[in-house]
């Protein structure tokens, strides 16, 4: 206020204030003050009177205490609206959820100094869909900020107003990496290990799954038994494209059974609609077909399918191990496949129910890339074996190994090395992984030789993902971007 109290009438116009305050024994408290009300002098001042307040227990236009303003926003900051306000109302503190978000979004941001930061993508609570980026203080191991989108020119700007950053951790994200570079060019630049060799494994078992058919080689062919005769006579008895155990074709020759049987009682077509539950028409048509093979028409026909062409593709998935419908429907659909899920899934019923040979299956990709990618020492007598058989079927497995272990090996000065032994050799997922390494080449150096890592992102992007399952985007950016800063 201009002028301060020395231009202030003495106190005048006392009252009483009733303040809530925090329960005591489950019953409410309401404190009675006698607070003075002063007149200000200055006539340049817009506030011509205003009333002394008690540091720690009231301040201006407050209903409430400091104590029991306090509550309901820690409260807030964990459980966010309706959950903090049915705990509050439990804890003898009655307020509404908007009430319990307001008091949350009024405290103070904290203020965080620290000199090394960590970056990293998340989906923030402001709204599905949409991506943010963390800021964490790898020292405190707390997060200091958090913005609404991951474009690197957002860090970028953070990082300008911030010039005593030293050190940026971050995983192999372009934009991230540019933004670190425009806004902290002075700062060291680490590649999170964590993510390095995670990314490496991906490429590893993407290595393998493309010579899956040197893994099938393992596995010595089994002949497929000839169908039965009684099996090829009951099926062209039928006549039909739909044999026995389609669900469809098995209900239309029930119906057509019941009503021909009525039919034959001597009941009427009417009778047999109300005993049966059908329409007329349905009894119509069912009734004037001799044979249930009649009525397979249009879709019935023997017409070919779009999952023709895939069927083969699906025969070897499956018999590789593969038996997951949702997993082969992905698979075949960058191959060209148009149909649906559905149709996908009831083929590989098909080939679940009919009776099937118990023969040996050879490893999955995902399995030859966990030898591939442990430690020789960990191995069993069998699985060392199977990686031998794995290696003389397929050169470029056993090319893909010595990568392997020589990249867990590697020191500094062998990075550049080993990314030209990896650019010779016919390895296209390898290619793309050292292709961005190269782009990277300085912070993953940093990253295999500095103690700094983005270990301690990772439970802060778990929580930042809990958040947002609890606010369901309600009252925008600001306020999960303050429960995140202060619920910590």
């Amino acid at each position: 206020m201009p002028g301060g109290r020395g231009l202030a009438e003495p106190g005048h116009g006392p009252y009483l204030r009733f303040p809530a305050d925090v329960p005591s024994a489950g019953r409410s408290v309401v404190l009675q003050l006698r607070v003075r009300r002063f007149a200000c002098r200055n006539s340049e001042c817009t506030c011509r009177t205003f009333v002394e307040q008690i540091p720690g227990l009231t301040r201006r236009h407050d209903q409430r205490t400091e104590r029991l303003r306090a509550t309901p926003a820690s409260v807030g900051l964990a459980l966010a609206g309706r959950a903090g306000a049915r705990l509050s109302s439990a804890l003898g503190v009655c307020v509404s959820r908007s009430t319990v978000l307001r008091l949350v979004d009024a405290l103070p941001e904290p203020e965080a100094p620290a000199r090394v930061w960590s970056t990293l993508a998340s989906t923030p609570p402001a709204r599905a869909g949409h991506y943010g980026t963390v800021l964490v203080d790898v020292e405190a191991r707390r997060p200091v900020d958090l913005l609404p989108d991951r474009e690197g020119s957002s860090p970028a700007a953070w990082l300008a107003d911030r010039p005593g950053v030293e050190v940026v951790c971050r995983d192999r994200e372009p934009s991230f990496a540019e933004g670190a570079t425009a806004g902290a060019p002075q700062a060291v630049q680490v590649a999170d290990r964590w993510h390095l060799w995670h990314n490496f494994s991906e490429a590893t078992e993407r290595s393998v799954a493309q010579h899956r058919r040197c893994l099938r080689a393992l596995v010595p062919p089994v002949p497929v038994p000839a169908p039965e005769p009684e099996a090829v006579l009951a099926a062209d008895s039928h006549g039909s494209s739909r044999p026995r155990g389609h669900r469809f074709a098995d209900r239309t020759r029930d119906r057509h059974a019941a009503v021909h049987a009525l039919l034959a009682a001597g009941h009427s077509r009417r009778s047999v609609q109300r005993q049966l539950g059908m329409t007329y028409r349905t009894v119509k048509q069912l009734a004037g077909a001799a044979m249930p093979e009649e009525l397979f028409t249009g879709q019935w026909q023997n017409q070919p399918s779009v999952l023709d062409d895939c069927k083969p593709y699906l025969d070897d998935r499956w018999s590789e191990g593969c038996t997951n419908a949702w997993k082969l429907w992905e698979e075949n659909v960058p191959l060209g496949y148009q149909g649906s899920y559905q149709r996908v899934r009831a083929y590989l019923h098909g080939k679940r129910t009919s009776p099937r040979s118990v023969t040996a299956r050879p490893p999955t990709p995902r399995t030859v890339a966990g030898w591939i990618l442990r430690r020789p020492d960990t191995f069993t007598d069998p699985e060392q074996l199977q990686l031998k058989g794995v290696w003389t079927h397929c050169p470029e497995i056993d090319v893909l190994t010595s990568h392997v272990r020589s990249f867990a090996t590697m020191l500094t000065a062998r990075l550049p090395d080993w990314l030209d032994a990896v650019r010779q050799d016919d390895l296209p997922s390898l290619h793309t992984l050292a292709a961005g390494i190269g782009r990277d080449r300085d912070a993953v150096i940093a990253g295999l030789t500095q103690p700094w890592n983005s270990g301690a992102m990772e439970g802060h992007v778990n929580r930042t993902k809990m958040l947002k399952r609890q606010m369901y985007g309600r009252a925008g950016f600001s306020l999960p971007r303050k429960r995140l800063l202060l619920a910590s």
